[in-house]
């Protein structure tokens, strides 16, 4: 790990124990409303698997899990253009799917993700979002599951990284100055 990474300066944003408050009320939320319906959670890979995998564990209701992995990102900012680097295993037609996402910033992402998986002919898609940055939103997205709204901050942990670092951290910082690398 190069030494700016190891001395990055942070603050934590959320601490680990008010994101798994959250995520248990977001659980009982999705739980009631997907009583009998046999959700699909749509994990999108790398940043969300913390918040999908306790998600999944507190929701109450059976439900099964598929993944994918799109790009759009390059260091801390946004490069507008999306790509899928991992697409779903099987078909979403007819199927009740929740996208479960780290952060919802500019909403490029997402309503690619949306458009694209909607034409699919899922019988539902919803969103679930453990993070959403409004002040950044580019294109509007409809957000069912939110879990905290958050200001226009460079953040990691619990999943979310700068350059693959960071992602282990059990509480959402702040990254106070970017790490030269």
């Amino acid at each position: 790990m190069p030494e700016s990474v190891k001395n990055a300066k942070m603050h934590i944003l959320l601490s680990e124990e008010e994101l798994q408050t959250r995520i248990a009320e977001l659980a009982v939320e999705i739980s009631r409303d997907y009583e009998g319906l046999d959700p699909l959670f749509v994990c999108i890979l790398k940043g969300s698997m913390p918040f999908f995998v306790d998600l999944s564990r507190k929701v109450s209701i059976p439900h099964r899990h598929d993944y994918l992995a799109v790009q759009s990102y390059e260091g801390t900012r946004s490069t507008g253009v999306v790509k899928f680097v991992a697409d779903l295993s099987s078909s979403i037609e007819g199927q009740h799917v929740i996208l479960v996402e780290d952060i919802v910033d500019t909403g490029l992402t997402m309503s690619y993700l949306l458009e694209s998986l909607g034409a699919r002919g899922p019988a539902s898609l919803k969103v679930a979002t453990l993070l959403d940055k409004p002040s950044r939103r580019e294109k509007p997205v409809e957000i069912t599951y939110r879990g905290f709204e958050i200001p226009d901050q460079f953040v990691i942990g619990y999943g979310l990284d700068y350059e693959q670092y960071f992602r282990s951290l059990p509480y959402v910082a702040v990254l106070e100055q970017v790490p030269e690398l």
